[in-house]
Parts: C-alpha cells; structure tokens; sequence
C-alpha cells in the first residue's frame, strides 16, 4: 500500500466539490458528514475511513474506487490488475485530466467487464462467470416494423405485394388499373 497523501486527497476532494458545484455545506449534507469534518478533510488534515470516502464519492457522484485510488486503499488491487505491462490501466484513466469523473468511472467498469469476460474459466475475477461467445452466430433480422414504425423490408418477400404478385397486403396500394384487371 502506498503512504497515504492527506493533502492531495483533499486538494482532489475540494477540486472535485466545485466542479460539481456544490458548497461544502452541500457535500457534508449529501456525504452525511458534519460540515468541520469535510472541511479538515480537504484541508489534510484529517484522514477519512473507507467508509466515510464512499459517503463522500456518493455526494459527488463519483467512484468511491477513484478515491480509494487516490488514497492509496487500492494501490494493491490496481496493480494487480497491471500485471507485467507498465503503468495501470485504471490509473491512467484517473490521472486523466480531460475526462470527467462520469466518464473515468463508465472506463474503469468496462476495463473490469472485459477483464472479466477475458478471464481463463476458473479464475477468480470478481465476475459472475465468463461473458457469452462474441463469435457466436447472430440470429438474422426479421422483416417487420423498426422501433420508429418503418419497415425494415430490404428483400422482396413472398406474399408482400412487393414482387408484382397481386396480394392485397396492407403494405401495397392498388392502383385503379390493377383492380380493372382482375
């Protein structure tokens, strides 16, 4: 585990509670914490628990895995997780300064998806099993409405009025010379 940084915690902490907004006063309430507690926090002076770190990622609405990061309680998990590769996928993701908070957490959880789905059967990845073959065969479309209520038809069909058969289906409008023929 790497030695707990107070003060870049809380400097990431305050950078992220005006991003988002919100007073200190706001994030106590939301976070559950008293408005002296959070403020000692981002001060560095205080060290939070675990659980008072996911109360706080709650009320920013960010990865309490990102804090844990940045504290260093999951230093050890994340490299794990980088094997023999060079630095962390997880930790360049939140060391990435143009993404938000939104997106770091949306890429940390596809890495874990894939990581899982990746993973040899019988390893222990966290996951409820591995992922459905991505090779597998997909079934055909089927002609019929879309979602916006046009038709998906791109073949002539038999029966569909398309292929000059006289078919009276609702998808084919008569003419006043096909009705003089039959």
């Amino acid at each position: 585990m790497v030695p707990f940084d107070v003060h870049g915690l809380g400097e990431f902490l305050r950078d992220q509670r005006r991003q988002a907004r919100l007073s200190l006063r706001q994030l106590a309430d939301a976070a559950g914490v008293s408005n002296p507690y959070l403020s000692q926090i981002e001060r560095g002076l205080r060290k939070p628990s675990a659980e008072i770190l996911q109360q706080i990622a709650k009320g920013l609405e960010i990865s309490a895995e990102t804090l844990y990061v940045r504290a260093g309680i999951l230093d050890e998990e994340v490299r794990e997780d980088q094997g023999t590769e060079g630095p962390g996928v997880i930790e360049a993701v939140n060391a990435d300064p143009v993404l938000t908070e939104a997106q770091k957490q949306a890429l940390v959880e596809i890495y874990h998806s894939f990581r899982r789905a990746a993973a040899p059967t019988g390893q222990a990845t966290g996951g409820a099993g591995p992922a459905p073959d991505a090779t597998a065969p997909r079934p055909e479309p089927r002609p019929g409405p879309s979602p916006d209520g046009t038709r998906q038809d791109h073949a002539e069909q038999p029966g569909s009025g398309q292929d000059g058969s006289d078919d009276d289906s609702p998808g084919r409008a008569r003419s006043t010379d096909d009705q003089t023929e039959k």
